[in-house]
Parts: C-alpha cells; sequence; structure tokens
C-alpha cells in the first residue's frame, strides 16, 4: 500500500479552537465534559467564527466569510478547521490547480439539530424558513461550502458509517490520493449536533453515560466504574497529499497514513464483535508492514462502553498476541467525549500530535483499569518516543476500521 503524507491538521473542539490550544490541553489531560440541559456532553461553547478565521490570508479570509459567516455552526467549524489544516500545510499561494483538490467530509446526520431548533418556528410562522434552508439541511452543504472557501473542484463527496466515520474518511481520502484522483485531499470530520430526542434514544439504548458526580470523572474508557459514553463536538481537519508531491514544494510532512482497512460484521445491532475488530485491525497492520511489536502506541476507540471497551481489549490481544502490553494504550474521548462521526478525525490530529510532539496524553479517569496486561496512559502526560500508531473506529451497524499512522523525519 502506497503511503500518505499529513500535512496539515486543524481543529475546533470542546478543548481547543486550535491544534496548539488542542495539544495543550492533552498533554494536561484537561477534559471538555460539562453537564447540560441534556445531560452530559462536551460541546464547542466559547467559540467565534470571526476570531477562527481573522487570521487567514486573504483572499481566502474573504470567501470564507462570504460562504459560511451566516452557515450553522457545524458548517462554521468545519471551515475554520480546513482552514487551519489548509494554511498548516503551505497551501495558500502554493499553485494546486483547483480541480487537483479533493474534499471529503466523514460524518452523516449533520443537521438534525439545526431542523429540530427550527422547527417550532416553521410552524408557527412557515414563512420566517431561512431562504437556505433546503441547502442547509442536507450534508453535502458542507462540501459544497468548504470546496467554494478553497476553490476546490476536484472530486468531493461525504462518507458515513456512524461512529467509524472519521476513519472511514480518511480511508476514502488516502485511497483518492493514492489512486492519482487528486494531489491533494482536504478531509474534515463534522460536528454532530445531538438532539434532546437522540440523547434520549442513546440513553434507552443503554449507551449513554447518565449524569452524577463530577461530570469531569463521568467519561472513563477502560475504568471498572465505566458507565456509557458522553457526547462531544468537534469538527477535526487534515490534508492528506502524495509524499513526492508534498516534498516538490517543501512542504514538511508531519505523519503518514501508512496502512488502513475497513471491514463489516454482517451485523446491524449496536453489539461489536472482537473477531470482526480483530480482522481490520490485523489488515491495516499488514497493509503498513508492521508486525505487531512494531506498534508503538494505540488510540483506541475506548467509548467507555461496558461491553465496547471489554471488546476492543480482547480484538488487541487477538492482534497483538505477546506484544500486547508492549504500545501505550490511550482513550482521547475521555478529554474531548465521543465526538460521533468526526471522533476518528478529531483522534487522527491528537495522535498526529503525540507523534510530533513525544508524548502521550492522560487518561485521567483510569482509576481501576479492566486489564493488567495492559499499558494504559495514566493520569499524567508521559514522554514518549512513538514511530508507529493504531488508531482504531468502530460504529454500530458493524463498521470496523482501522488506521496506522507513523512518524516521519519531518515529523520530528
Amino acid at each position: 500500500m502506497s503511503t500518505v503524507a499529513v500535512t496539515g491538521t486543524g481543529i475546533v473542539c470542546a478543548i481547543g479552537a486550535d491544534v496548539p490550544s488542542f495539544t495543550t490541553a492533552l498533554r494536561a489531560g484537561r477534559t471538555g465534559v460539562v453537564g447540560t440541559a441534556d445531560g452530559l456532553a462536551a460541546p464547542i461553547t466559547w467559540w467565534s467564527f470571526d476570531d477562527a478565521v481573522a487570521g487567514v490570508p486573504e483572499p481566502l479570509r474573504r470567501r470564507a466569510v462570504r460562504a459560511a459567516a451566516r452557515a450553522p455552526q457545524p458548517v462554521r467549524a468545519a471551515v475554520a478547521a480546513a482552514l487551519q489544516a489548509w494554511t498548516g500545510a503551505g497551501l495558500p499561494g502554493a499553485g494546486i490547480p483547483g480541480d487537483r483538490v479533493g474534499i471529503v467530509v466523514a460524518g452523516h446526520n449533520l443537521t438534525a439539530r439545526y431542523t429540530h431548533e427550527l422547527y417550532r418556528t416553521w410552524q408557527e410562522r412557515p414563512a420566517y424558513l431561512p431562504a437556505r434552508f433546503a441547502l442547509h439541511v442536507q450534508d453535502t452543504d458542507h462540501v459544497g461550502t468548504l470546496s467554494e472557501v478553497l476553490s476546490a473542484t476536484g472530486e468531493g463527496f461525504t462518507v458515513g458509517g456512524a461512529s467509524a466515520s472519521g476513519n472511514v474518511g480518511i480511508v476514502h481520502a488516502a485511497r483518492l490520493v493514492a489512486a492519482g484522483a487528486v494531489d491533494c485531499c482536504v478531509l474534515v470530520g463534522a460536528v454532530t449536533e445531538l438532539t434532546p430526542m437522540h440523547h434520549r434514544g442513546f440513553a434507552v439504548l443503554g449507551a449513554l453515560a447518565e449524569p452524577g458526580g463530577d461530570p469531569a470523572a463521568a467519561c472513563r474508557p477502560f475504568d471498572r466504574d465505566r458507565r456509557g459514553f458522553v457526547p462531544g463536538e468537534a469538527a477535526a481537519a487534515l490534508v492528506l497529499e502524495h509524499p513526492a508531491a508534498a516534498a516538490r514544494r517543501g512542504a514538511a510532512i508531519l505523519a503518514t497514513v501508512a496502512g488502513y482497512a475497513l471491514g463489516l460484521d454482517a451485523n446491524r445491532l449496536a453489539d461489536p464483535d472482537a473477531a470482526g475488530q480483530a480482522r481490520v485491525i490485523r489488515a491495516a497492520l499488514a497493509a503498513a508492514g508492521l508486525a505487531p511489536h512494531e506498534v508503538d502506541y494505540v488510540n483506541a476507540h475506548a467509548t467507555g462502553s461496558r461491553l465496547g471497551d471489554e471488546t476492543e481489549l480482547a480484538s488487541l490481544h487477538d492482534v497483538l498476541g505477546a506484544a500486547a502490553g508492549r504500545p501505550w494504550v490511550n482513550a482521547t474521548k475521555a478529554l474531548t467525549g465521543h465526538c460521533l462521526g468526526s471522533a476518528g478525525v478529531v483522534e487522527a490530529v491528537a495522535t498526529v500530535a503525540q507523534l510530533t510532539g513525544g508524548f502521550v496524553h492522560p487518561n485521567p479517569n483510569l482509576d481501576r483499569p479492566i486489564d493488567a496486561r495492559i499499558r494504559f496512559a495514566g493520569p499524567g502526560p508521559e514522554p514518549a518516543r512513538l514511530r508507529y500508531a493504531l488508531s482504531t473506529g468502530f460504529g454500530f451497524g458493524g463498521i470496523n476500521t482501522a488506521v496506522v499512522l507513523a512518524r516521519t523525519a519531518d515529523g520530528g
């Protein structure tokens, strides 16, 4: 499998408005989980689109304001994250033709909250429905807005895979680049805003952590006292390029996508399958040409659910065997909440930050680990020279994904 370079990253989430602030929060083990009217969440509450685009070079900033300033917040956050990745990759003024730039948006059902909040207004005063409602209510509004802002005219689409959507997006973006369909691809994991009905539905399913005690301690991946996932909100972005193309324009390569795999369980329900997870992890390592003992870090799917966390550890033991205790195993969702459709991209940004920064971020709520054989991240940051990282993502409906990210000489 051809490797694909990561040349830019971006993020807007509950613990950071950009990659530097996000990385600082990761090192500190700071959580964004709070109590809300719907229960528990890690929401984007303090962020400003105007501030986010203030330092963007012209005419990129003007296009962003024109296209997104009055769009729903998830679209604004997607544009902000994409601009961070785009400018961080040195692409403004790089001269890449628009038809060689692709856009992939990971996530689906992205407009449920927007529709929910407008519904009562529409019932009472239908004439006041926003003129662009029919555009904003479609997931492809993200694709169209991003393409307009970045003047991208290559391939573009949305991909969905429930909570595995982020990794599904990485897979498809990497395939576009590796196949030569585009020279670079901007991948955005989009914000999922849940409605009260969604919160209730996840609670009925037994997947959601219920309020009680300190909200910051509610999300407890791999802990014996875990009680379900806490919803998080985030937009995250990667710029993927062919390594040779990045080298020709003198771009720094932060990391590479060295391997990936995606597979199904033939199961429409929410119960995970260790054999199916192990199958894609094994395939991703094989695609990267890695032996189990070469994995340095695992950014686990790790939602804090009772069955899910145990199943994932079973799959890691299956694949890594005697080397299962070697890599650091971590859970970014303890800090960001479960960002659903964007989770895989959020965790790829977190993984790249740790690969380049030489550290493993804390898992602050892991007081009583469920498996003493695993090298879990602890309550504080750990210095670590990481070369190869595995990031997993599993979604309802038996959707299993795994991505291998590798540190490069440019990446630190």
